[in-house]
Order: structure tokens, then sequence, then C-alpha cells
């Protein structure tokens, strides 16, 4: 046993990880070496068109950055009965008059109250220029599920499909235009409460959120939804979506700017305000008589409503800035650019490659072979990516944030999992892994830094495949999933495959330039930084 006891530790001590300088007091500096030397290769390329249904939020809009140029951002949504096989009125045949019908999206928002007056500041509102957005009736049907997998998987609907719902149209059923729109911050009054008795109306008000409130047509909903009670068409929400299939807002401009906001479909809705006379009962069902024995007729006032609870989804038309567009056309893959470009939405994304080519062609690159072989213990790895302000125009237009992903195998890296401030907000949320933007004093970008400590660990430790790395803007980082490309673009190019992209992007409508790995700035060029201590 004694022997056995020396073996093991003789063998146990082979390994021992010595820290470098661990003996000098208090200089951190020294704790860990660092190797920068390693290859990186970076380019850009554009984005085939993205799938933009099964997806939290939607857009409606004009957005120009001055950078990337003008993307206009259009919707289009079923409308689902939230009460099925309605019956309006009490079932006595009695009028029913529509009052109003009012189309409700309401903006992300901020509020205080101070006594009893609420404030609000909006949210995911971007842009102060005025558009004119149109309603129109879709006759579109959009499904659920995909004929072509035995209605088995979703229906998947894309970025470009623009023209193929506007084709369908019924161009005579125009629900509304409005005309030079801006986005305002006034919550809206209604009537919460009205009652009418012995002739005398009470009124009780209350105030909803900002968001577009806006009537629409009173005798298009009155033959479209009231005049069909008893109908099969509104029998059930199956019926329904074939009988009334969508709304597409449609957005213009007279300049090359506009506005744009992000909402949550989900609590969007068109509602019809109705009311019908009704004799009053008692408690036995009598009626109840006035003072000269005739029966008293009460008003009553109701309401339906339609939600955006359907298959929604947005359409894109990107005009991409000629200078944005040539810089990204032919992009060099072996060698990396000068520089790199990111924009969100129907977008553009920046492919990155780490530790250079595999010569001896045996399924690793050299680079990674080396590291491995030196058993290195890495205390810090990261990306350090510079903001190129000259082709940029700056400030509010750049994005707070940049997220990465795995191409190959369309997941997060595994320093996303192991992030501390994962419960933190959205914009503080996984900033350990993927930091938010460094601004100087101007308040103009400097630089994002993407932290992939746990990532390099595994490939030179734990011998992880080394993946394409996907760096594009972000929205919400706590937004997880992926949403799928309409094709694989042109593998002839010898470009990476890319097959989805991160669902938080594609709400994302923001893009920057960024300082490449072939760029002639020495003091801003990529690379890829490994903080390690060596073992003894």
């Amino acid at each position: 046993m004694a022997i056995l006891f020396f073996i093991i530790s003789i063998v146990s001590c082979q390994e021992d990880f010595n820290t470098i300088g661990g003996d000098i007091v208090a200089n951190d500096s020294l704790l860990s070496q660092l190797d920068n030397s390693q290859t990186v290769v970076a380019y850009s390329r554009k984005l085939a068109p993205v799938q933009t249904n099964i997806i939290p939020v939607s857009q409606l809009g004009i957005y120009n950055d001055g950078t990337f140029g003008k993307s206009t951002v259009n919707y289009i949504t079923q409308l689902l009965m939230n009460v099925p096989n309605p019956v309006f009125g009490d079932s006595l045949g009695q009028e029913i008059i529509l009052d109003s019908v009012m189309l409700y999206i309401p903006y992300f928002n901020n509020n205080t109250t101070e006594e009893s007056i609420t404030t609000y500041t909006l949210d995911s509102v971007f842009g102060t220029e005025p558009i004119n957005i149109s309603l129109y009736e879709s006759n579109y049907f959009l499904r659920d599920l995909d004929p072509n997998s035995n209605f088995q998987d979703p229906q998947y609907y894309y970025s470009n499909q623009g023209p193929i719902f506007e084709n369908n149209l019924l161009q005579n059923d125009l629900f509304l235009e409005m005309e030079d729109f801006v986005p305002s911050n006034e919550g809206h009054v209604i009537i919460s409460n009205e009652t009418a008795e012995d002739g005398l109306v009470t009124i009780d008000t209350t105030t909803i959120p900002p968001g577009i409130r806006v009537p629409l047509s009173n005798n298009y909903f009155q033959e479209k939804i009231l005049d069909k009670e008893g109908d099969p068409f509104l029998s059930n929400n199956n019926n329904f979506k074939d009988y009334f299939r969508g709304i597409y807002f449609k957005v213009t401009s007279n300049t090359d700017n506009g506005n744009l906001f992000i909402f949550n479909p989900q609590l969007a809705s068109i509602t019809l305000y109705y009311k019908f006379l009704r004799a009053r009962e008692d408690s036995s069902g009598n009626p109840v008589l006035d003072d000269d024995g005739v029966a008293i007729i009460d008003t009553i006032f109701e309401e339906y409503i339609l939600s955006f609870a359907g298959v929604n989804l947005n359409v894109f038309d990107n005009e991409l800035s000629p200078e944005v567009a040539s810089a990204i056309a032919s992009p060099n893959v072996s060698e990396g650019e000068e520089n790199l470009y990111v924009r969100g939405g129907d977008g553009i994304i920046t492919v990155i490659n780490l530790f250079g080519e595999d010569l001896d062609q045996n399924g690793v690159s050299d680079e990674l072979e080396v590291l491995r072989d030196k058993d290195w213990l890495i205390n810090d790895a990261n990306l350090k990516f510079y903001i190129d302000q000259s082709k940029i125009v700056g400030g509010k237009t750049e994005p707070e944030r940049l997220t990465v992903y795995n191409i190959n195998n369309n997941t997060v890296l595994a320093d996303y999992f192991l992030d501390p401030t994962s419960g933190d907000e959205p914009n503080n949320a996984i900033s350990n892994h993927m930091g938010r933007i460094e601004r100087n004093s101007d308040d103009l970008g400097v630089s994002y830094e993407i932290n992939l400590t746990h990532h390099i660990s595994n490939l030179i430790n734990k011998d992880s495949t080394n993946v394409s790395i996907g760096l594009i803007t972000t929205q919400n980082v706590l937004l997880n999933g992926f949403q799928k490309l309409d094709t694989i673009l042109d593998p002839n190019q010898n470009l990476q495959t890319i097959k989805t992209v991160q669902r938080s992007s594609v709400i994302s409508h923001e893009g920057t330039v960024l300082f490449g790995n072939n760029t002639l700035d020495e003091d801003k060029k990529l690379i890829l930084e490994i903080y390690y201590t060596e073992p003894n």
C-alpha cells in the first residue's frame, strides 16, 4: 500500500499548474500570460430571406440610419375571435347598433404616476418623421401547418414575401388610411362604463397606454361581423380564419426617413362597440314598469373583440446603400476583410473563423492542435470589435448590443449559459459574455467585447469542434431561439452555410460597421486575446 501511494503521488504531480508570478505579492498582472497570435478571419455577407413568423414581437414602420439605407417594414396578421359563435344582444331579436370600431396597437412604454396623473415614456420607438399607414383586407390564407410535411411542421413565412401578400389584397376593402403618422406618448381616454337609466346617462372613463388607436369603418364591420351572427363563418376560429383571412398594414413615406416601432401583437386588437335595447326585469323575471305602467327599457352597451392572436409576420423592403452592398458583395473568406458589417432584421451577418487553416487535413486547424498540446489553463479569452465611426452616423443609431452564436449547430455558445448576469433586465443581461457598447464622452460608440472564455477552453481542453461564429445585432439578448433562412446561399462562393439566425436579431432594426482582422489600423484590428496559465 505504501508503494502504491508513492506511485500515485508521483503521477499526480506531473501536470501541476504553476501560476506565473504567483509568488509576487499584489501584482495581478503576472497571474497569467497573453497570447494574441492566433489567426482570426472575419467577413460579412447578406442574409437570405429570414423567417419572420412564430416570433413574440413585431415591427411596423420605416427606418433609415444613414448608413445601411432605407428599410420599410410591413405587417400582416390573422384575426381571431375572442368568443367564437357570438350572440350579439340577448337572443331576443333586438336591433343591434354599432357605435364604433377601434383599432388598438399599444407601444412598449415606461410610466410613472404622480397625483393621479400618469406620464408615459415610449420604448422601442425609433425615428420621428411621419409615415403613411394603409390597412387592407388580405385574401391570402395564412396556414398554421405546412402541407408539404403532411401538416406535421409549422408553416414558415419569410421576409421577402411582401409582393405575394400585396398581390392578394382586396383593393376595394381599404380599412383605413393614416397620413403623417408619428407615435405619440399620450395615453388614450376611453369610456370604460356607460349606463343609461331613467333617461340619465352615466359615463365612466379610463386611460389606456399610448398606441395606435383609431376608428375603422362601421359599415364594413357591420356587414362583415355583426350581420353574420349565427352564420357558420363565425361558429369557430378555423372557419373564421378562412372567411376573414387577415389585415395587411402597408407603410409608405414621402421621404427617405420615417419612424418605426416594435410591439407585442398579443396585446393588439380590433374592438366592436355596440348597443341594443332591453326591457328591465326584476329578480323574478317580470318587467319593471314606470309610474305610468309602461315597461322601462334600458340601453345595453357591449363590446366584441378580435385579437391579433393568429399567424402574423413582418415583410421587409430594404433599399441597401450602394456602398454597403458593394462592400459585402464578394467577401474575402480566406484572409478576412478590412471592415465588418452587421445589421438586424432581413439583415447582414459577420462570420468569424478562429485558428486558421487545417493544412494537414486531419479535421483540426493546425494552430488549435498546437494549443491542445500545450495544455493551457484558459483564464480569459475575448474578441474586441472596434467601431469604424467614419462609416456610420453614430450616436443613437448604434446598436446597444451584439450577439454571437454557433453557425454550424444553430446554438448559442457555452459562455451564454454560464453568464452570471442572465437574471438581469435585457439591457444588462448576459453582459459578461456579450458586453454592452462602450461609448466615449460624445456618446459615440467605441467598441464591443465578446467574451469566449468557456468556448475557447472547451476547444483547447475538451476537444470541442471549432465552429464558425456568427455576429449580428440584437434587440433582446434574452430572446432565445432561432429563425430559419429561406435558402442556403450559393455554395459555389465557398461561403459558410448559414441555415438559421438568432431570433433576437430578426426584430433588431439597427446596424453598425466594425474594423476587421485585415484592417491597416493595427490598434483597432480584430484579434483573439487569450490569457492563460501554463502547466509546470
